[in-house]
This record gives C-alpha cells, structure tokens and sequence, in this order.
C-alpha cells in the first residue's frame, strides 16, 4: 500500500483499538470559593481533581502549571466566575492551552456561568464581546463547552465547538414544589415583558397563573443621545430627492406600572436567568406588595449579586431569594440570610460522565421544548 508500517504495528490488532482516556477534572481558579463546585462535582463521579497550580504573580499575570500527565486524558476544566471576572478568563484560557500544548485527547470547558454572557447583542458603537469570548475559548483549544442557562440560548452559535447548554429549572421547580408549602396559591411573575416566556414555562409546568408587570424602568442601556441622534451639518445635495425623507422611528415611551395578571392574596415568584443589580427585583416586589401580594419570592439561576445586592435585598420587600451555585455567593449569604442556594453540581457530574463515556445526552435535556 506504500505505507511504512511501525515496528509496533506488528502488536495484536485488538491492542490497537483506541482505549478510553482517563477521565481528569482540574478547576482553573485561583479563588478558593470558586473550586467548591469543582470539589462537588469530583466528590459525585468519584474522583480526585486534578493537581494543578494556578497563581497570580506580583506582577498580576497569570500562571498555570499541571502537575501530572493529561497525554490522551479526556480533561474536564471546570470554572466558576469569581469576583475578578477577567482574571477568571484568563486562568481557563492559559489552563487550556497548556492541557492542548500537553496533548490531552479532549478538553472539556464546564463554565456553568458563562461571562460576558449579557453582551450578546450589538451596541451603538459597541460589539458582541460574547463573540470575542467565544472565539479565544476555541482557539485556546477547548474541543467542547458545558454551560447552563445561557443569557441568550443563540450563543452558542458563537462557536465552532458542540455547546451543551443545561437547565437549572428542574432544581428550582423541586424547591417550589418542596420548600414553598402552599405553592398552589402561587402565581409565576414576568417582572419585565422579556422574561416573560421564562415565567411561562414555569408556569405550565408548575399548572399555576402568570403575571407580567409592564412599564418599570428598564434595566437596559437606555439610548443616550449620540452623535447618531445630530442632523448631518452639510446639507447633502443629490443624494436624496429633496421630497422624499427616512421616516423615524417614533420614540418608546413607558406607560405607568402595570401588572397583566391577578396577585391579590397569592404567593409572587418572580423568575429570571441572572440576578445582578438587585434594583429591578426590589421595585418589582414592591409593586406585587402593592397589588396584594403576600409573599415574594425571586428565583434564578445566576446570582451575580454584586457590589450592594444582599444589603437592598435585606432591606427589600422580597422574602426570599432562591438561587443555584453556578457562581459562588457564599459571602453574600453571611450578609444577607433570605439567600437560598440549590445546589446543581449533580447535572454537571452527570453531562462530565456520559460525554467522557461516549453516552448520549439527550436524557439531560428531556421535556426540554425549543422556547424554554
């Protein structure tokens, strides 16, 4: 055939089948609260975390060496988003390139937050950083992601890479069903008109009411007057017919606060994917207040809650707030004791174990329809 076959070619052609690689975790964190995931994780899959230095020199660059064998290991690098989320990136990308410049037969990205998450969308001026993030990732030499409730589920046409994007909503639809005792005199609330196909799917599933509020202020970067807004200062001859002028768009207005749904002597619980700047969730559970509700509870999957979060929740009308550990928020809980977490690191051991034993992974995402 023309091929110069090696000496060790003349072994049993049963030796030579590709055996599975070891299976090896690392957690690519320098923040000791941040590897309490990996730690779980490992603990459920029976299996010790990879040993793995990452550091930050005086200088504040970032160093990673592994400290064991990765040749032809299927490598799971685990990443929680800490406080520095810059820092964060750089550690899973310099951890990946070294598991891909140490011939590891797969690396596996689990980010169970993935950051930049919310700048998916273009700005005046701005750009898709979720993109940018997504490209370095691959290029880094990631050969697959593990995520969870992706901000927007089109990211992960961001990349050249399979993405699994997990659900949280079964652990937190279990917390409903067990730790909120009479969750039958629940109603489900949209606290914008853009979660309001989240508060849906709970709501169908949960056989419960959906309210939506409407009108509050909106959390969105407003548009700010720009030079996009200014007249062209020439008059420009000839371009355009001088009759014919481009419509504007007519500027959105919001009408006062509405709530399109009964709460009167009903539980509130308002769902969302990320809870960050707690502002909107406080004048929303105000507003339910207001209409007669008598509890409210705020459910996510991400709990950012950064900078002053817990002290306005503390101080908020909001009951509880119920949230998973894909982003470690322990110091956030000491601050503020209506913080519950739910603890999702089962369905990652799980997506870690059937990828690295070549199982499918639909099991994960059944009942899982196209707009959840």
């Amino acid at each position: 055939s023309g091929c110069i076959c090696s000496p060790f070619d003349a072994r049993d052609p049963k030796d030579m089948n590709h055996t599975k690689g070891g299976l090896v975790i690392f957690t690519a964190n320098s923040h000791p609260s941040s590897r309490e995931l990996g730690k779980r994780i490992a603990e459920r899959l029976g299996v010790e975390i990879g040993k793995v230095q990452v550091y930050q020199e005086d200088n504040r660059e970032t160093r990673v060496q592994i400290q064991e064998s990765v040749r032809g290991k299927d490598v799971f690098v685990i990443q929680t988003v800490s406080k520095d989320v810059n820092t964060t990136i750089m550690e899973m990308l310099i951890t990946v390139y070294a598991c891909r410049t140490s011939c590891a037969r797969s690396i596996t990205g689990v980010l169970p937050y993935f950051p930049y998450s919310k700048q998916c969308k273009m700005r005046k001026r701005g750009s898709i950083v979720t993109k940018l993030i997504a490209s370095m990732m691959c290029k880094a030499g990631l050969t697959h992601l593990i995520t969870m409730d992706l901000h927007q589920k089109e990211i992960q046409g961001f990349f050249t890479i399979p993405v699994d994007n997990l659900r949280a909503s079964p652990f937190l639809l279990q917390y409903i069903q067990e730790e909120i005792p009479d969750y039958r005199n629940a109603v489900i609330v949209a606290k914008s008109p853009a979660s309001a196909k989240r508060a849906q799917s709970f709501a169908e599933r949960l056989r419960l009411g959906i309210a939506v509020i409407h009108g509050e202020a909106q959390d969105a970067e407003s548009d700010m007057v720009d030079g996009r807004h200014s007249p062209p200062t020439i008059k420009t001859s000839g371009a355009i017919h001088p009759s014919m002028e481009i419509p504007l768009l007519i500027p959105k207005e919001k009408p006062p606060i509405t709530v399109v749904g009964d709460v009167g002597g009903r539980i509130a619980i308002i769902v969302d994917d990320i809870i960050d700047d707690v502002g909107s969730f406080v004048a929303a559970a105000e507003t339910l207040k207001e209409r007669g509700a008598y509890k409210v509870f705020v459910m996510a999957t991400h709990g950012i809650l950064s900078s002053d979060a817990p002290r306005f929740i503390e101080e908020s009308a909001i009951d509880e707030v119920v949230v998973t550990n894909t982003i470690p928020h322990e110091l956030q809980k000491l601050q503020c004791p209506k913080i519950k977490t739910v603890d999702i690191s089962m369905i990652l051991a799980e997506a870690i174990r059937r990828i690295h034993n070549g199982e499918s992974m639909s099991y994960l995402f059944r009942n899982i329809a196209m707009d959840d």
